[in-house]
């Protein structure tokens, strides 16, 4: 929606986890974006890897011919389903090169769980753990009075990254909830089960397994997991393939992002042993990874055997030669683990297709029952979140149970909506200078209240408040020559002390009549009293936070009524 947004006029861009920044590019290059990105090291690092596997992919087969005709409305029509769904085509591009990946990495500032960004000095921003993935983050944007919490993609379960950091969400005013997950139905503990005792069925019935995913994530907790189940499924002898430009950096890195780690990976390290048993894996020979299917793997394959490789949705990558050379045998399975394709669509150009099919996604983010769980511990203000999540999926709408229940009820927003939040800043904090501090006599007004009148010069710079001594007026020349008088320094005129306290109605009367008033009404008002002196024609309207006398051309009168009315009240 570049029509809605002039990204030359943002200033800061946050990053959740590296599936939320493959369209980086798209948003710093060639759009007149000068701001700064801020992301993880983790999540900068995979989401280079993503990006490098995705140009990679696109480049392998460069297309003859670019054609443009099928974004025109009236052609798209007639286009087969997804594509005559699809929104905004006229918007889609081709794919960026890897010289434009580097230039919007180059951009994005590291930054560490719990630190503290000092934003133009009108808040703070400060990545969390989500427990989601290697490095992924939520976001606090806080003044010093307002909190608003960004969570995205979080997950609750134990995997291999930090766990999600909950503590710190407490106390927001407003929480921007999204990214949860995308099957709510599935459990990823069962799916991952159904996903090793399909592949170990396949692999014992001399079958391939082809398991189409990306080159980082949910792999590591698969080849974990496997590693556990090799023994006791009689899958010793079976080779593990792992097919990606990136396939051997992936599996280098998971095992340096240490301090990234849930902690008992983080204890291994300092054992030392390798946080992940895919290092023992490729050990051993049982997981061999390899750039492309072209080269050494051409030489080493072996079947049966069980390949991973991309792109998830089946339409470039390692996955289509795949898809082609074991989709007639009705011995091999695909195993979708990705949630982010419908895994019919993926298949539909496959079609007829011999090869078993089988949908386990794993998507470990929160759902519906974790998010309940979430807002009850953390307890925000106010929820906002997608529309999608405040009611029931459209295949199921029965399920009153997938949906975000909270009180007050969620705000909901719909794509390319403007939203105004509901809360407003009402305080600024201000630095009071020491010299300014000591001059300060506070006067106890209550006991345990003390209240102090300041003069002071405020000094704004960055959005940060200062308030400094007053100057003081220059000492004028001893010359007898009379100056003009547009050249004199106006003098500090002494403060006028200021008034507390309330004025009680019915002991201001009886003083009144004690001082020789008498036929003193009182009527009250909404917003306090009326004082009548009906004999001097004069009345006193008192209210909260003023109180007014009004009397006919009758100074002395006026002053003798003021001074009744100060008795009742403190100065300082």
């Amino acid at each position: 929606q570049t029509e809605l947004l002039d990204l030359s006029t943002v200033d800061v861009i946050l990053i959740s986890n590296y599936h939320c920044m493959m369209a980086l590019p798209y948003i710093t290059e060639n759009t007149g974006f000068t701001g700064t990105v801020y992301a993880t090291e983790p999540t900068v690092q995979i989401g280079r890897l993503l990006m490098e596997e995705l140009v990679n992919f696109i480049e392998r087969v460069p297309k003859a011919q670019s054609a443009s005709m099928w974004k025109n409305k009236e052609v798209q029509r007639l286009l087969p389903a997804p594509l005559k769904d699809a929104v905004e085509v006229s918007m889609w591009r081709k794919c960026y090169t890897m010289p434009e990946v580097n230039a919007a990495l180059s951009k994005i500032q590291l930054v560490g769980y719990s630190q503290k960004i000092e934003l133009f000095g009108a808040v703070q921003v400060t990545p969390l753990s989500s427990g989601y993935a290697l490095g992924s983050s939520n976001w606090i944007i806080q003044s010093h009075y307002e909190k608003v919490s960004y969570v995205s993609g979080s997950s609750l379960l134990t995997t291999h990254p930090q766990p999600m950091d909950q503590t710190s969400l407490k106390n927001s005013d407003v929480l921007i909830l999204t990214g949860l997950t995308q099957i709510p139905t599935a459990n990823p503990d069962g799916m991952v089960g159904e996903f090793c005792s399909n592949l170990a069925m396949t692999v014992l019935n001399g079958g391939n397994v082809l398991v189409p995913c990306y080159p980082s994530g949910v792999i590591y907790d698969l080849l974990e997991c496997l590693y556990q189940y090799i023994g006791s499924a009689g899958l010793t002898n079976i080779p593990f393939y792992f097919i990606s430009p990136v396939a051997n950096s992936s599996l280098e890195f998971s095992q340096i992002f240490a301090e990234w780690l849930c902690h008992n990976k983080q204890t291994k390290v300092y054992l030392p042993e390798p946080p992940f048993p895919h290092a023992e894996l490729i050990q051993t020979n049982k997981l061999k990874h390899y750039p492309s299917i072209h080269g050494d793997f051409s030489n080493d394959f072996k079947q049966p055997c069980v390949v991973f490789t991309g792109h998830p949705s089946l339409r470039f990558g390692d996955v289509v030669h795949f898809m082609e050379l074991w989709g007639k045998s009705s011995l091999n399975t695909v195993i979708f683990t990705e949630p982010d394709f419908s895994y019919l669509d993926a298949l539909a150009p496959y079609q007829p297709l011999a090869m078993k099919c089988v949908y386990c996604p794993i998507d470990t983010r929160l759902n519906f029952i974790q998010v309940s769980k979430f807002l009850k511990e953390v307890q925000p203000l106010h929820v906002v979140c997608p529309e999608q999540y405040t009611q029931p999926p459209p295949t199921q709408s029965h399920r009153t149970d997938l949906m975000i229940d909270c009180q007050p009820p969620p705000m909901s927003y719909r794509r390319a909506e403007v939203l105004t939040l509901p809360y407003k800043r009402r305080y600024e904090k201000i630095e009071i200078m020491p010299d300014l501090a000591d001059s300060l006599v506070p006067l106890e007004i209550k006991p345990g209240i003390s209240l102090a009148t300041v003069s002071a010069v405020l000094h704004t710079k960055d959005n940060k408040h200062v308030l400094q001594l007053p100057p003081k007026p220059p000492q004028p020349p001893a010359s007898k020559k009379r100056k003009r008088v547009s050249d004199d320094v106006p003098e500090c005129k002494p403060l006028k002390p200021l008034l507390s306290g309330s004025i009680p109605v019915d002991q201001f009367v009886q003083t009144l009549e004690k001082h020789g008033f008498s036929d003193v009404k009182v009527e009250d008002t909404a917003k306090g009293h009326i004082v009548l002196l009906q004999e001097a024609e004069t009345l006193i309207q008192i209210e909260e936070d003023s109180t007014h006398i009004i009397c006919d051309n009758d100074e002395p009168l006026r002053v003798k009524l003021r001074d009744l009315v100060l008795k009742f009240l403190q100065k300082f």
